[in-house]
This record gives structure tokens, sequence and C-alpha cells, in this order.
């Protein structure tokens, strides 16, 4: 096969763990594979897709993920500390038998991202960040149950906040559902990008084009990048069984950004504009797409 893993043979079992006869399970979606290989298309590894009880594991690994971001959405407020939503964050997974993914990942110090305001990704918790009156903060959370990864964020804002944060969180988050929209089955992953992008840019923003989603599930960062400035019909064949998430980072001002902070982690807007991230983690079906982890 075009992944270098051997075709199992008609009556053997299939591939996928199912314990099937591969000729009533993978072969013909395999055949088909072959076709768009064959046609020059750009294809996942047959072990990048997950099988039904792939999608369960990770299911249930995001019920921890999404209850984490329901638990700071009960008490983020004013005056709270991007300190103690670590903290909430750290007891609530530990307490539900979830591990944080970010905690020690590459160095990260934390259990979670807390972005605000110019920051784009990867603000470092700290009791001495304290969220004021008219703040946007970008909580991003990620999760392991059993060797399952889940993934997504959300942005909230405190007390009153000004008319061009508020528009700049929604269309942020109507730029993510206008992606979501974009995944079928069969279609390409560069749809995503584009209908990301045209979104953001009718709205008068711009979109980080650095940073993106990724695979996700047996591993935090699998194949394929997710870009969400990417041209329609390119990229990645969007098969089904391929988990990913979609995570844009929308600036109010330029797309440039400073990665210069001597933390070694948090990503700021290059021009101090406001940016704002909505992230999901989806799962190509059969016949369209399914949320995992929001």
């Amino acid at each position: 096969m075009y992944d270098g893993v051997e075709q199992p043979g008609r009556n053997d079992v299939c591939w996928c763990g199912s314990g099937r006869k591969y000729k009533k399970c993978h072969l013909a979606f395999d055949e088909r594979l072959e076709q768009l290989y064959e046609q020059g298309c750009e294809l996942p590894e047959r072990g990048l897709l997950k099988s039904a009880d792939d999608i369960e594991g990770i299911k249930r690994s995001a019920a921890i993920n999404i209850g984490v971001l329901d638990h700071v959405a009960g008490r983020i407020g004013v005056g709270t500390t991007t300190g103690e939503i670590d903290r909430w964050v750290h007891d609530y997974t530990v307490e539900h038998g979830g591990i944080p993914a970010d905690l020690g990942y590459e160095g990260y110090p934390k259990s979670v991202c807390t972005s605000v305001n110019d920051e784009v990704c990867h603000g470092i918790p700290s009791d001495d960040v304290v969220l004021r009156e008219g703040d946007i903060v970008n909580v991003d959370c990620s999760t392991i149950l059993d060797g399952y990864y889940s993934d997504s964020s959300r942005m909230f804002c405190l007390g009153e906040v000004s008319e061009d944060r508020r528009r700049l969180v929604d269309e942020t988050k109507k730029a993510l559902e206008a992606g979501l929209a974009a995944v079928r089955p069969w279609g390409f992953l560069g749809d995503v990008g584009a209908a990301v992008n045209a979104h953001a840019q009718s709205c008068g923003f711009s979109v980080v084009r650095e940073f993106g989603g990724h695979g996700i599930g047996l591993d935090f960062h699998e194949d394929p990048f997710v870009s969400h400035v990417a041209e329609a019909g390119t990229g990645m064949v969007l098969v089904p069984g391929l988990v990913f998430t979609i995570e844009p980072m929308v600036n109010a001002g330029g797309p440039d950004i400073d990665m210069g902070d001597p933390n070694g982690w948090t990503v700021r807007t290059a021009d101090g504009s406001d940016t704002a991230q909505w992230e999901v983690q989806v799962a190509v079906t059969e016949d369209g797409y399914e949320v995992l982890s929001w």
C-alpha cells in the first residue's frame, strides 16, 4: 500500500483491529486510498486513522477536558489570577483520573495555557497575572486519560469588555465554525483553513500563520499540521478516522507575531493588537464530522 504497510489478504483479519475479514472491512476503503495516492493526493498514513475504540477512548478523555473548561467558566471573573486557573485545571483533571497533557510537555511548567489580550498562545499562568475589567483570555487545556489525548480552548471576557474586543472574540468563534463546516469526508484539509481565513478577513482581521491545529489522539501532536490560511482544494485528504484540532488564532491587527518573550513560551502579536482563539477537536466520519472536545 501507499504507506508501506503490507496489505492483508482478502480473507485475512483486517489491519484496523476490528477482527473482521479484510474483504468485508477495509478492502474497498484501501482501494479508494490507493487510487487517490496514484492521483497524487496527500494522504494520512493509515496508522493515524482512529478506530471506533480509539474514538471512544478520546471521548472519555474529552469528557474531562470539557469538564475542566466548564469548571473554569463557572469560577473565572475579574480579580482571578491565571495562577488560580492553573490550579483549578490541575486539580479537576487529576481528581477525575486524568493527567494534564501540558504539564512538563517539552518543559512547559504549568497545566494549562492562559493567554491574555495581545498574547497569541502559550501564556504561562502566574499568581502575578490578575485578570482585570475588560480583559479577554484564552484558556487552552489538554488531557490524557488511559493514553488518549483531548484538547480544546475557550475565550472568556472579563466584566465589561469593549465592543471591539467582544467582536473579535465572537467573530473568531464564527471563523472556527466556518472551518468546521468545511470538514467533509474525502475533501481536503486546505478547505478548512481557507474557510477560516475567508471569514476572518471579511471582518477585517488577520490569521496567525506560524501556529495552527494538529492531529491528536494517541499522542499530543500528530500529523497533519492544520493551517488556518491554507488554500481550498489543497492539503491532506480528510479520510474518515482522521482526528485533529481546529484552533484559529485571529488578530485584530496584522498577522505577524513576536516570539521573543524571555520565558521561551509566550507568543504575542507583533503590533500589540488584541488576539483571540477558540479550539475544538474533531473526527472525520463517513458522513461528516463529530466534535469530540470543545
